[in-house]
């Protein structure tokens, strides 16, 4: 039988864990809703021995700047297939031009993620370097309708994004055709503006859009100021050469319009 070993069962790994087990696959997993202790080395290290697989989507620690699982588990994980969610922010800002798997890493805002990724990519590892993850209850549909959208004035601006179900499909395409490792862009085909987003996701809900604003009067968060410091496009025919993938929802209008029908 395959055995899936996560680590940190959060938004994304419960829908990959989900459809594994529907493939008739035994998860065992850490985090809130999983059956292991992360911090029980020797149960973690005992479930480690029983699977076939292992996926990490626990970012780095925010105050050691390191990787919390290869910290305390490296060793355990040595011999098996590894995968491990990252970003595509390993890549920075590349002032709106395409980036692909081959370009540099480590030259943004997010050094201790572009650490993590080079540390899972030398494990030999399925690294997936994910855009903007949108999907149930988590969208610009729930930012319209709790106040919270922003149209931030910034013409030129775009990024790329990605919805959880076609994570979940790259992620299980690569699990089950013993794909080869390294990393893989998981994004959807038409990088756009923030703007963009929340005026469509407007007209579904039948409202009238947020004024235009500087980023000075829109009063953004530390983190929400540093997304908009980068500027790219992320190209995704990698996964689709090699894994046969291809994102369901291709557009974020596909996947906005579906996730208001749900």
């Amino acid at each position: 039988m395959a055995r899936l070993f996560i680590f940190g069962l959060g938004y994304t790994a419960k829908r990959i864990a989900a459809v594994a087990r529907s493939r008739a696959w035994h998860i065992d997993a850490t985090g809130s809703a999983g059956n292991v202790d992360f911090a029980d080395h020797a149960a973690v290290v005992q479930a480690l021995e029983a699977a076939t697989h292992v996926l990490s989507s626990v970012p780095p620690d925010r105050k050691t700047a390191s990787d919390p699982v290869l910290d305390r588990y490296r060793e355990a994980l040595q011999g098996r297939p590894l995968f491990y969610l990252s970003s595509t922010g390993v890549y920075g800002d590349q002032q709106g031009a395409w980036v692909d798997e081959s370009s540099p890493t480590g030259t943004g805002r997010r050094n201790a993620r572009s650490d993590a990724d080079a540390a899972w990519m030398a494990m030999n590892a399925h690294v997936f370097r994910l855009p903007g993850i949108y999907g149930p209850g988590r969208s610009a549909l729930e930012r319209v309708c709790d106040g919270k959208a922003r149209r931030i004035d910034m013409p030129g601006q775009v990024f790329s994004r990605v919805h959880v179900d076609d994570i979940v499909s790259g992620v299980i395409a690569a699990l089950i055709q013993d794909a080869p490792p390294g990393a893989y862009n998981l994004g959807d085909d038409f990088p756009a503006s923030g703007n963009a987003v929340t005026e469509f996701a407007c007209r579904l809900l039948g409202v009238e859009p947020p004024p235009l604003q500087t980023l000075e009067e829109a009063n953004l968060s530390e983190m929400a100021l540093g997304f908009y410091s980068e500027n790219r496009r992320v190209a995704n025919g990698k996964a689709k050469r090699v894994l046969g993938w291809r994102p369901e929802y291709s557009t974020f209008a596909e996947g906005l319009s579906a996730l208001l029908g749900s």
